[in-house]
């Protein structure tokens, strides 16, 4: 599936690499240590997230095994490796299963992507893209269509990235930003604020990387905090839209969440907000869709199930079921934190130095002096290390945007 039938993208070409062998072999030396060390966190790597081992971020059950469910029936039987049930406003987790196991994300990552740089650019903003705006995407992307020498709004370049998962609109997105290291940069400590530790990036588009690694819990917690902002709000809800494509024409482009937008033999989910799917030949299907039924909101995250095509759409829409008619009856098994910034207690507690670095991480990201290299430290470095490598080595090897590939969503 490309990412438009009715105008394909253009390719750009290779870009001389602006980093010397030495420190190419410098920043590989560097990366492969840091994602050492993340490979070597088990899979429960959010506990002490609160400042004390043990505690685990949203409560002690969330790091467990087996379905966690309290005061209700059991949660529908789904294959994914892991999954989560929440209530969006209070934040209270309904039930889940492994919601601490660090797994790829896939596109759902350019939900944290958003939720970082969606308040830096006014909607109306306008840029002209240049090959140097594409020249780092990797093969195999999907892609929205963004052209060289034709310019788009910002709005024009978000709907690229929610309807579309375009890496191409990411990747402009990025050098608007300052540049994809920058960018991943300010990802890792917008994720440290928000207390998702299980969150380690690599590249802002999800796209698979060794080390770059999410969980159910803070895809949710990326989406929760997402959805405070209206703009993001509006645009993972646009089911089509109208996209430049040069010379004054446009072509449409549709959203690829098929609960929204009932695609591909899915009905659509009734209610149903948004907001991320992602899909990888490496990582398998993610989702993280949310819903209002009477007044009530729920966060479902499904990651990695057993089952293709639509399998991450049906699971989702069944946990989604199960949530609502467990409204009032479902006790919670923990809860989604708030961001250290906004007065959160960390991970539960009231730790008042991880606070204090939580909100450094925060003041990092947007775009001031570098505190984010204090707060984050080894994982910090290691997300600017990982964005600098696949940069060069894309450079390097001259690779250009294309529809086709393994990363489709």
């Amino acid at each position: 599936m490309r990412a438009s039938s009715t105008h394909p993208p253009s390719t750009t070409g290779p870009r001389t690499a602006q980093v010397s062998r030495r420190a190419a072999l410098g920043l590989s030396l560097g990366l492969g240590a840091a994602l050492h060390l993340a490979a070597a966190a088990p899979a429960s790597a959010a506990t002490g997230a609160a400042g004390s081992a043990g505690t685990a971020v949203g409560g002690e059950r969330l790091a467990r095994d087996g379905v966690q469910v309290s005061g209700a029936s059991r949660p529908p039987a789904v294959t994914a490796r892991a999954w989560l049930v929440a209530d969006g406003k209070s934040g209270e987790v309904l039930a889940s299963y492994r919601a601490h196991r660090r797994l790829a994300p896939a596109s759902t990552l350019k939900m944290l992507f958003a939720d970082t740089v969606l308040t830096r650019f006014e909607r109306s903003t306008k840029h002209k893209v240049t090959a140097a705006d594409l020249a780092d995407i990797p093969a195999g992307s999907s892609l929205v269509g963004i052209q060289p020498g034709i310019t788009y709004t910002v709005e024009q370049l978000w709907q690229g990235v929610f309807l579309r998962s375009g890496n191409d609109a990411v990747h402009v997105l990025s050098h608007m930003n300052g540049g994809v290291a920058r960018t991943v940069a300010q990802m890792q400590a917008r994720a440290r604020d928000l207390q998702a530790l299980d969150t380690h990036v690599v590249s802002p588009d999800g796209f698979d990387h060794p080390g770059q690694l999410s969980s159910a819990y803070d895809l949710t917690l990326f989406a929760r905090h997402g959805l405070r902002n209206a703009d993001f709000r509006a645009y993972c809800s646009t089911k089509t839209a109208d996209f430049p494509a040069g010379g004054g024409k446009t072509f449409q482009i549709q959203n690829t969440d098929r609960l929204l937008t009932g695609a591909w033999g899915m009905p659509a989910f009734e209610g149903l907000i948004g907001v991320k799917n992602g899909y990888t030949s490496d990582a398998g299907n993610t989702f993280t869709g949310a819903a209002t039924r009477d007044g009530r909101t729920l966060l479902v995250t499904v990651l990695h199930p057993g089952l293709a095509g639509n399998g991450v759409y049906e699971e989702t829409a069944a946990l989604l079921d199960w949530g609502f008619r467990a409204a009032g009856r479902a006790k919670p098994v923990g809860t989604l934190v708030e961001p250290v910034s906004e007065g959160g207690a960390t991970g539960g507690d009231t730790n008042a130095p991880a606070r204090k670095a939580g909100r450094a991480a925060a003041a990092g990201a947007t775009g001031g002096p570098s505190p984010w290299r204090l707060a984050e430290g080894a994982a910090g470095t290691a997300a600017l290390l990982g964005a600098g490598v696949y940069a060069l080595r894309n450079r390097r090897r001259g690779e250009t945007p294309r529809a086709g590939g393994r990363h489709r969503r």
